[in-house]
This record gives structure tokens, C-alpha cells and sequence, in this order.
């Protein structure tokens, strides 16, 4: 199930707080049913995003990345510091996929190699 936002880009969508995933998750008491953790998306919700990554990590089978504000590169212009949330993911014990979900606003496979880069640890 991938985490969304409903502030920005998802009105109404309904999988939009890690706490509602992550109940879903228990309930139904499956290890093939994995949250897909959009940073992006959950930045915009709830913030916090390296503790929520350190207290769930067990609940996460993906994750996405993003630059906030405006789902561009994950660079210098954003808020969110990869490198650290990298660290956090990898901390965690998490030996799954990072996947790039961004709308470049450069040359996209420059974008794409500086984002490999960054979040190479």
C-alpha cells in the first residue's frame, strides 16, 4: 500500500498518515503486505520523517523519494536532507529498494544520476 498525501496531490485519499497504514498492516497480520513509504507524500502529511522511518521500519517494503516543496530533485532547493533519511533507512536495517519518483526540472538523467549520488551511502 503506498502512503499519499491528501493535502497536495490526493484529496480524499484514504492511505494518507503512516499510523493508518501501519494499523492496516497489523490487521490484516500478512509479511506480503508491505507500506510503500513515499517521503515526498509524508513529508507534506506529517513530517518527522526519520523517526517515523526508525519506529516502522519493520512495516515498510519500499521507498520513494521527492524533493519538498514541488516533488522536483532532491537537491539543495528542498527541504528534506536525503543523505540523513538515507542513513535512517539503512540504520533501520531495511535491505529493500529507493526508488527516484520525481519531476525533474533539469536535464532528467542529470537529475537522476545526482540523485543516485546523494543517496549512494
Amino acid at each position: 500500500m503506498e502512503l499519499l498525501n491528501s493535502k497536495v496531490n490526493h484529496p480524499d485519499y484514504q492511505c494518507d498518515r503512516t499510523w493508518w497504514g501501519v494499523e492496516v498492516c497489523k490487521r490484516v497480520n500478512s509479511p506480503n503486505i508491505k507500506l510503500l513509504y513515499d517521503i515526498y507524500h509524508m513529508q507534506i502529511m506529517e513530517g518527522d520523517v526519520i523517526r517515523t522511518i526508525k519506529d516502522n521500519s519493520q512495516w515498510f517494503g519500499h521507498f520513494h523519494t521527492g524533493g519538498v516543496p514541488g516533488r522536483n530533485e532532491i537537491d539543495s532547493t528542498q527541504e528534506l536532507n536525503y543523505p540523513a533519511i538515507v542513513k535512517a533507512i539503512l540504520g533501520a536495517g531495511f535491505k529493500g529498494y529507493l526508488a527516484h519518483e520525481f519531476i525533474p526540472k533539469r536535464t532528467p538523467i542529470q537529475s537522476l544520476e545526482e540523485a543516485a549520488t546523494l543517496c549512494d551511502l
